[in-house]
């Protein structure tokens, strides 16, 4: 394992932050630390708990600021939209606090006759490992930390090293809230380490949100000790545009669900279907509204578009665009006009490509940037084809003036979520999941809980002859 961790800003290249490494020695600790914690954290009533992390969400909040400021630092987040993030921890907090009680409360079953007690009970797992990314380093992880707390687990985050300070200041605030020591810690790991992490017996589930290669190789060393894993993975999520939805109010959406963080959002928009009739018009607003945003330096309040994480994931992009446009596709915006945008820097502009079709890469595989491919469909079948054609299936929305309609398409969608008239957005409220590349497991809403707990069955026989 390298001895220290380095994060690049993508702003300018100059070095952030500097952490040492966690060692063999210190992860051990912090394992037996974990599983001391928890012991005594899985009596605590869960009223306590909701007390304890409701403070620790206070005390986040209050810092939003300085969070907001360190997110733009480290991965490139114009800071006139950093503080979102911080909003987006708190109103899945609070909402996965609220619906603890119940979501954990004891299932009970049907008595066939006097005598008898039966109910399920949900348990503790006892340590999730929180593998948390970099482009959105808090509203990814509270997905899984948050309610793997009030069910009674203790957790161990291991931060991108893009965004090492997201766990700090997380560390931070549940002290601050109370929590007992070693019930949250951080660890600063490389890929091999954290190899090591996943296949330790005292972790008893892994949350990793990510890559497909790196799900993969997740599962695959989780599976030695039949650890359970939950992964969040990537997507492309399409967007379907019929001829009777509102044109003006769909552009507006459909553009910032495509470049909002630089396109770097597991369920922002990467791929849009438009019928014929109003093919034309959409393509020329959606050209037009992307030529408004701003390129440039985040830390600036004006910019609306900022670098990418690091030059590579730039030259992804990069290439995916250019091998378009090689097997015919049409680029309708000139990167001089955002002057910013410049080859072997993460500064990129964004891009709008026509005469796409699903032979090219950028119509099926992940783009992770601010690029978009539109193209016009004649039929909704055909419409349903196309955004099943991949795959990926995380989001998918649709865009029309008749809900019945949205019902029957969306059901015949291969995805986890389905909008109607909306776009990337977590609701709280709803299973956050995923088909295909996409994942495998469920955070968020009541059935979030069920991936961090056990059931453990009770069958008593209150009555004897």
């Amino acid at each position: 394992m390298s001895e220290q961790l380095r994060t690049i800003s993508p702003i300018d290249g100059a070095v952030v932050v500097e952490r040492p490494c966690t060692t063999s020695a210190e992860l051990d600790t912090v394992l037996d630390r974990a599983r001391h914690a928890q012991a005594a954290w899985r009596g605590f009533p869960i009223a306590e708990r909701a007390e304890l992390l409701g403070r620790a969400v206070d005390a986040f909040v209050s810092e939003r600021d300085r969070i907001a400021c360190e997110i733009t630092l480290q991965m490139g987040r114009p800071i006139a939209h950093s503080p979102g993030e911080v909003r987006g921890f708190e109103e899945r907090a609070r909402f996965m606090i609220g619906i603890a009680a119940d979501a954990l409360a004891d299932v009970p079953a049907p008595n066939p006759m006097p005598g008898f007690t039966r109910f399920i009970r949900r348990e503790p797992l006892g340590t999730v490992l929180v593998i948390s990314p970099w482009n959105y380093p808090y509203l990814t992880a509270v997905n899984s930390i948050v309610p793997a707390l009030m069910a009674g687990n203790a957790v161990v985050l291991k931060p991108s090293s893009q965004t090492p300070l997201s766990a700090e200041r997380m560390a931070n605030a549940f002290r601050a809230g109370g929590l007992p020591e070693g019930l949250f810690q951080y660890v600063y790991l490389d890929h091999a380490a954290t190899d090591g992490a996943v296949r330790d017996p005292r972790v008893d589930f892994v949350a990793f949100t990510g890559s497909v290669a790196g799900g993969h190789t997740v599962q695959q060393v989780a599976a030695e000790q039949f650890t359970g894993v939950g992964l969040e993975l990537g997507g492309k999520d399409p967007a379907y545009v019929r001829p009777d939805a509102d044109l003006e109010y769909s552009l507006d959406n459909l553009v910032e669900g495509a470049y909002f963080n630089a396109g770097q959002s597991c369920c922002g928009i990467e791929r849009i279907y438009v019928q014929r009739g109003i093919y034309d018009r959409f393509v020329e607003g959606f050209v037009e509204r992307t030529r408004h945003y701003v390129l440039g330096n985040p830390l600036d309040p004006a910019t609306t578009l900022g670098p990418m994480v690091r030059t590579r994931a730039a030259d992804r992009v990069r290439r995916q665009i250019a091998d378009a446009r090689i097997s015919g596709a049409r680029a309708l915006i000139d990167e001089a006009e955002f002057p910013a945008s410049r080859p072997r820097t993460p500064y990129l502009a964004p891009q709008v490509l026509v005469d796409v079709n699903h032979s090219m890469s950028v119509m099926r595989e992940e783009s992770f940037g601010p690029v978009v491919g539109i193209m016009p469909v004649d039929t909704d079948e055909e419409a349903i084809a196309l955004m099943n054609d991949s795959p990926y299936g995380l989001t998918a929305s649709i865009w029309t003036a008749d809900a019945d309609a949205a019902l029957v398409l969306g059901g015949r969608l291969a995805t986890g979520t389905c909008f109607m008239n909306r776009c990337d957005y977590l609701d709280p409220a709803l299973a956050w999941t995923g088909v295909g590349n996409s994942g495998r497991g469920c955070t968020l809403s009541p059935l979030g809980y069920a991936q961090l707990t056990r059931p453990k069955s009770f069958h008593l026989k209150t009555a004897t002859p």
